[in-house]
């Protein structure tokens, strides 16, 4: 794997040094000028934990995190209570491993649309930080290295699970269904649903019903969590030629299908009560969470319908959904514990 080299480094980035006093273009340093410094003691590690950083930017942690936040609540759920404190860290290691491979693959396959779009000018790959080749080696190894972790100190369901979410954002998502559809993120979302089931096998070995409606509760969640982002981003989009469905399609036409997978995400929500055997704890604060949900959807589309433009609140959408997901996995943790 070659690292980026100092001289790879702009001026702005976390690993850029200052070396030298040297020269103004066009006029030679004279004999009064201060003489040249030697590299401050620091410069090595400045640069050395730049490139680090670099690299765990190309994993794209917050959105590991966001996966991650689903893995736990799932785990409780399977073991009906406190699963083996080994076995969640084996697994969210592994799950943050494998999700950094496909976050550090994406960004490889996507530095063209990278370079084009504003918010995301600045990844390590664009930028200069960390080589193309080096981030495909770099997401290849750690992909490997995730998958062996989970299939030898977890579980090899769990394993095959982690490989497949894997193949589904790269391929499924990257490579095929990215730059060719508005549904893009409906079925490449999936990716990001396997956190409940790796979750789930790891406990088990298996999946079950209340695994499932785990995932569709992700899955349904995910176009109304992405595409308030794609509002706020279409003329990046646009420009670097991806259709999201805010790009092609009339802003009301995206708040109705937002609404029509909000009320399928609730009703999966719901649907767990009976088939997990969930207290009146849960169903009461899935029930306040959905509705909640729903009402932010809908405050969206009627912005979206008056004749006198107001602003979307597009983003007020976005952060209600990392909310609302939030809390759920929260409810479903603590609904295990409660002796009702």
């Amino acid at each position: 794997m070659r690292l980026s080299t100092p001289a790879s480094l702009d001026a702005s980035s976390p690993g850029a040094t200052v070396g030298t006093v040297g020269t103004v273009e066009g006029e030679p340093q004279g004999a009064g000028d201060a003489p040249a410094l030697a590299p401050a003691p620091g410069g090595r590690w400045s640069t050395a934990l730049g490139t680090v950083a670099a690299y765990v930017a190309l994993t794209k942690p917050r959105v590991i995190e966001l996966l991650l936040i689903t893995t736990i609540p799932t785990m409780f759920l399977a073991a009906r209570g406190m699963p083996p404190l080994g076995l969640v860290v084996a697994t969210l290691v592994g799950g943050a491993g494998a999700a950094g491979a496909a976050n550090t693959l994406n960004q490889y396959l996507d530095r063209d649309i990278d370079e084009v779009m504003n918010r995301t000018r600045r990844r390590p790959i664009v930028t200069g930080r960390i080589t193309p080749r080096a981030a495909l080696v770099f997401g290849l190894v750690l992909g490997a290295l995730s998958l062996a972790w989970l299939w030898f100190v977890v579980n090899p369901p769990s394993a095959l699970w982690t490989a497949s979410a894997i193949l589904i954002y790269v391929v499924g998502y990257t490579m095929i269904l990215k730059r060719r559809t508005p549904q893009n993120i409906v079925w490449g979302g999936a990716a990001g649903c396997m956190p409940v089931v790796i979750g789930w096998s790891a406990v088990t070995g298996g999946v079950s019903w209340e695994a499932v409606l785990l995932f569709g509760v992700v899955f349904f969640w995910t176009p109304p969590h992405y595409w308030p982002l794609s509002m706020k981003f279409r003329r990046d989009y646009a420009a670097a030629g991806v259709p999201m469905l805010p790009v092609v399609a009339a802003d009301t036409k995206v708040a109705r299908q937002m609404i029509a997978y909000t009320l399928a995400m609730i009703a999966c929500s719901l649907l767990l009560v009976p088939v997990g055997g969930m207290t009146w704890v849960y169903a009461v604060v899935a029930a306040a969470l959905g509705a909640w949900f729903l009402w932010l959807c809908i405050g969206l589309l009627r912005r979206a319908r008056d004749p006198q433009h107001p602003p979307l609140r597009a983003m007020t959408v976005f952060h209600g959904s990392i909310t609302y997901l939030t809390l759920l996995s929260v409810a479903v943790a603590v609904d295990v514990f409660l002796p009702l």
